[in-house]
């Protein structure tokens, strides 16, 4: 497989785990973000990654998670599935769950925790696509995992069977266009913090955009991929400013991203938000109430803020 056996493009948005406040899921508010979503202009979804809180998931639940999203998707586009686990073991068999829901691909994350040499790492890689019975989107994201998928290293695993695709949500530009010129001949690139540079990497040949803010803010981060393929960058770029400003406020003030995007989905009365499961908690207090005001002036809709 290489990039050509797919044909996934244009925002895909990471989407939420929404949890009662039980914490068992609630299942239609998830199915009821992805229509949503797919309405606002979405190309395809992204479920049980880390905006999808898959550390909080049994493999179970991850297996029903999967089963939901692809129901969902229906047609309207491919179901990506996060595998993120340590053991190459468990990893290999959230695949096989996966494609025995439908799944269209799996996202594949690093071991977390365990600091690996770049040989252990790519063997990690070479022996979950040796077994892969789904195509294999990599997942970059070394803030949370640690273990960094370099360009380099990128390189190595571009030519790896099973691999058709990149997540570069590493954070830093130079990074992202490395990877983005290294492999983009042989597998898609997608763009993780499309809310800071959605536009650039657009214009730069990236294949996507998968990020965790059209949950809150759609179309508007949804439309930082169209507007600029459809050559309106005025339009785009105002839309750029507010994605950097809701970056900020949902990473400052005490807040962190995942709890922020639920809250801020709970306050403009968004499905799939709901309550975070241990160890992250819920907003309170002046962190909720920075939020909230933030939201009222960024997107400009009162009248939806509680």
């Amino acid at each position: 497989m290489n990039r050509s056996s797919i044909d996934w493009s244009g925002p895909m948005p990471a989407i939420t785990t929404p949890f009662h406040e039980d914490l068992s899921i609630d299942e239609a508010g998830f199915t009821a973000n992805i229509d949503r979503l797919f309405d606002a202009g979405a190309t395809g979804m992204v479920a049980a990654g880390c905006t999808g809180e898959f550390w909080a998931l049994s493999l179970a639940e991850r297996a029903r998670i999967a089963e939901l999203t692809v129901a969902a998707c229906a047609g309207r586009g491919p179901a990506i599935i996060g595998t993120g686990a340590i053991r190459e073991g468990e990893v290999i068999e959230q695949i096989h769950a996966a494609k025995e829901a439908g799944a269209d691909g799996v996202l594949v994350l690093p071991p977390y925790f365990a600091h690996l040499t770049e040989a252990e790492l790519i063997a990690h890689f070479e022996a979950i696509d040796a077994k892969s019975v789904l195509p294999v989107v990599l997942y970059n994201i070394p803030g949370n995992a640690w273990n960094a998928i370099t360009p380099a290293i990128a390189d190595r695993l571009a030519d790896l069977d099973n691999t058709v695709a990149i997540k570069e949500s590493s954070g830093d530009w130079g990074n992202f266009h490395a990877t983005l010129l290294r492999v983009k001949d042989r597998i898609r690139v997608f763009c993780g913090p499309s809310s800071a540079y959605g536009i650039p990497a657009t214009l730069a040949g990236a294949d996507g955009l998968i990020d965790c803010f059209p949950n809150v803010w759609a179309p508007g981060c949804l439309d930082l991929w169209h507007l600029t393929k459809a050559g309106k960058t005025a339009q785009a770029w105002a839309l750029q400013r507010t994605g950097i400003a809701l970056t900020e406020l949902f990473t400052s003030g005490g807040r962190t991203l995942y709890p922020a995007t639920k809250a801020a989905m709970n306050t403009l009365g968004l499905p799939g938000g709901g309550a975070m499961r241990p160890p992250l908690r819920d907003l309170s207090g002046p962190a909720l109430r920075g939020l909230k005001d933030g939201l009222k002036e960024l997107l400009q809709e009162p009248a939806e803020v509680a």
